[in-house]
């Protein structure tokens, strides 16, 4: 195959590189700014898939940020890969803030009470973290998906904690800080992006005036040497 990768990676550096890009997450970034400058596609176009991909990080919905991007990007008529690279707005260096912000935001839009947050140690009355509602709500959805083909009996509990103390508030509280992000994304890549694009069609240009040059040159002194004899 022609993207295959000649050396197979251990799985355990694969999964090191998804939290920690081989080169850190800045030569990451150079990646992703490049990959989407050279996208073939009307500037506005790309900075509508750059919106959709920085707003979708903002939404509780981790492991399914690619396909809420590319719906987003879908319905906006954004392009749909540049809205997938520019999910890469959110990684383990932004995810805090980013949760942080969308929680906050959350609680007090909904006037709930923002002291019971907690998001490095847990309170003194042993309180989960939102981290914790998070590995929780995974646990008993494993769980539960599992109780569908065993014995085992279902339980919803934490799932109910997690969706009235961190999903709801999270997803109210995201689309605010998300359209602010996804905005100033748009408008800081639109005209890089234009630019970009500009410069690079006169560069094309140049090149295939300078090869239509060369290729005269040629003919004329084809032209003046002649028929032999």
């Amino acid at each position: 195959m022609v993207f295959k990768r000649r050396d197979r990676r251990p799985v355990l550096r694969a999964l090191v590189e998804v939290f920690w890009p081989k080169g850190g997450w800045a030569r990451a970034a150079q990646y992703v700014k490049h990959r989407i400058r050279r996208l073939p596609d009307p500037p506005e176009r790309i900075a509508r898939g750059i919106w959709a991909g920085v707003f979708t990080t903002f939404t509780p919905f981790y492991g399914l940020h690619f396909i809420v991007a590319a719906l987003l990007a879908f319905v906006m008529r954004g392009n749909i890969l540049a809205a997938l690279l520019a999910t890469f707005f959110g990684n383990p260096l932004t995810y805090a803030p980013i949760i942080a912000t969308s929680m906050f935001t959350g609680y007090w839009l909904l006037g709930l009470d923002a002291s019971r947050l907690r998001f490095d140690d847990p309170s003194p009355n042993h309180a989960p973290t939102v981290g914790e509602r998070f590995a929780e709500a995974a646990r008993e959805l494993w769980h539960n998906g599992k109780a569908l083909f065993t014995d085992e009996r279902a339980d919803w509990s934490s799932l109910g904690l997690f969706y009235d103390e961190v999903f709801f508030p999270f997803i109210i509280g995201g689309i605010l800080p998300g359209v602010i992000a996804g905005t100033i994304a748009y408008y800081l890549s639109l005209p890089v992006i234009r630019a970009y694009q500009t410069r690079r069609k006169g560069a094309l240009k140049a090149r295939l005036e300078a090869l239509k040059e060369k290729a005269a040159r040629g003919k004329k002194t084809v032209d003046r040497s002649g028929p032999a004899g």
